[in-house]
């Protein structure tokens, strides 16, 4: 629905090949917890129909709108290799990194299109345990990276905290492994993932610090930036909101939309829930997911960072719009400005919540990340976090925001198509698509640029198993084609399937 032609798959190190049947249920686990995806559309859904990397490349290779790419992943990659003691975060031993670069040599000999790893803390698995790579030593990283030697494609790709809390040698320590796994991969490009996380911009700028130094003795660094405020979605269909936890809410958290509106709606338990404290365990049993409890533990200032989507869909709102603003105007707690917009539209309004890129109420800071000459577009979840966050929409965002409607601090359409086209597939190797030239793939949009706007996300039950998922449409393509066949026209799929497995 916004344009993409090509997707490239297995970011942040997590996936589901190369797999022993024994660890089939683990992974599914991991990917619940990293990426919200319910374990039972996941259990499922997926065939399992594979072992290796290569089969699960041909078992994923049918007919579909788009064309699509994978990478390795090194938390399936580890599990496969060391079993137990890849989950329990054991050094691998050089045989362990011998066969994981043999396994990764293999699968993009295959035709993978590179290899993710993750490094972050706020990926964990449904139990709360980290991810199995999360702290993998330089010795492993760089024994995979050196499967890329001497091949003609490939790239390495990598999300890491760049934790500051500490002391600034952390950061640089950090980056010194990074650097290291990307010259073991012998002259293939890396890029990380960039944010700012914190109001203080000493991290973000520091990350491009010593990109910018990277990259100017020779390693082929960038910088994988988000077109907006990287923010969940709290509402009462999605996947957590601050209320999940209260013993009145619980009580009904069982009910359709419908009737649990309908009683929310009733005084008596309005005064009630916001008397309660939340509890530790929702009320289908699971615990409430930390986020959650970050939210009620500091809500009046969250509150500052809290708005209704709406209708009119706006990700740089103004601070004095937020809902501590507007509980400030009534005088009333931010609590019970939160408990009334969530009823809004009948239940079903969407509350934006940016955790990062938003930390100066405004997005200057993602223009310099945006505009910086290693940058490039990415981040934009389309099949993750399922019911928190819907960042699918980051192309058209980039076109409409940035290239039309911001009042200061626009990017130039021809440079935001080929941020979108040209320089990603020309840094991931694509070498017969991204520009408009004789002789290569017509994959091509036609777009009413004036008319171009963003519909607000909605939950939609297609997952297996009933899942749910957010879903954020666009109007104004007129035509996006793959492979010369139109796939979506005028903003509606088509029945055209010409999408394909990229193999490089």
């Amino acid at each position: 629905f916004h344009g993409v032609t090509t997707a490239v798959m297995g970011n942040c190190g997590v996936g589901f090949a190369p797999v022993r049947a024994a660890d089939r249920e683990r992974l599914v686990d991991l990917m619940e917890g990293v990426e919200d995806i319910p374990g039972s559309a996941l259990a499922e859904g997926i065939p399992w129909s594979w072992e290796t990397f290569p089969e699960y490349m041909r078992a994923i290779d049918t007919p579909h709108a788009i064309d699509f790419a994978v990478q390795v992943v090194h938390d399936a990659l580890r599990v496969y290799v060391m079993g137990e003691r890849a989950i329990a975060g054991e050094l691998a031993s050089e045989e362990d990194v011998a066969r994981m670069r043999a396994l990764t040599r293999e699968a993009l000999e295959a035709g993978a299109v590179g290899f993710s790893t993750g490094r972050t803390d706020n990926h964990r698995a449904a139990d709360g345990s980290h991810t199995p790579a999360a702290e993998a030593h330089v010795n492993e990283l760089c024994g995979i990276a050196s499967a890329l030697e001497g091949l003609g494609h490939g790239v390495v790709q990598a999300v890491s905290d760049f934790d500051m809390t500490e002391s600034p040698a952390r950061f640089d320590a950090e980056f010194d492994v990074l650097e290291a796994m990307a010259e073991a991969a012998g002259g293939h490009p890396l890029s990380l993932s960039l944010l700012q996380r914190q109001r203080d911009t000493s991290q973000w700028t520091r990350i491009l610090e010593r990109a910018e130094r990277a990259s100017a003795r020779g390693l082929d660094i960038r910088l994988q930036v988000a077109a907006r405020g990287i923010g969940v979605l709290l509402g009462l269909e999605t996947t957590f909101h601050p209320f999940m936890g209260f013993p009145s809410y619980k009580a009904i958290a069982h009910l359709p939309l419908e009737e649990r509106v309908r009683r929310m709606r009733d005084p008596a338990l309005k005064a009630k829930m916001l008397g309660e404290k939340s509890e530790r365990v929702a009320g289908d049993g699971s615990p409430i997911p930390p986020l959650a409890d970050q939210l009620l533990a500091n809500l009046d200032f969250v509150a500052m960072s809290l708005w209704r989507l709406g209708d009119d869909v706006c990700y740089e709102p103004r601070r004095e719009d937020s809902l501590f603003g507007e509980a400030m105007r009534r005088g009333v707690s931010a609590l019970e400005v939160v408990y009334d917009a969530m009823l809004e539209g009948d239940g079903r309004e969407l509350l934006y919540f940016p955790i990062y890129n938003y930390m100066d109420g405004n997005l200057d800071a993602v223009h310099r990340m945006l505009t910086h000459p290693l940058a490039l577009a990415g981040l934009s979840d389309g099949g993750a976090h399922v019911g928190t966050i819907c960042d699918a929409s980051f192309p058209s965002y980039m076109l409409l925001h940035w290239a039309r409607d911001r009042a200061h601090g626009r990017i130039p359409l021809p440079r935001v198509v080929r941020m979108l086209s040209a320089e990603n597939a020309r840094y991931m190797g694509f070498s017969d698509r991204g520009t408009i030239e004789l002789g290569k793939k017509a994959d091509l949009n036609v777009i009413d640029h004036a008319r171009l706007r963003l519909c607000r996300p909605g939950l939609v039950r297609d997952l297996p198993a009933g899942g749910r998922r957010l879903v954020q449409r666009a109007e104004g393509y007129r035509a996006t084609i793959v492979s010369g066949e139109v796939v979506v026209e005028n903003d509606a799929l088509t029945a055209a399937r010409p999408g394909c497995l990229v193999r490089l």
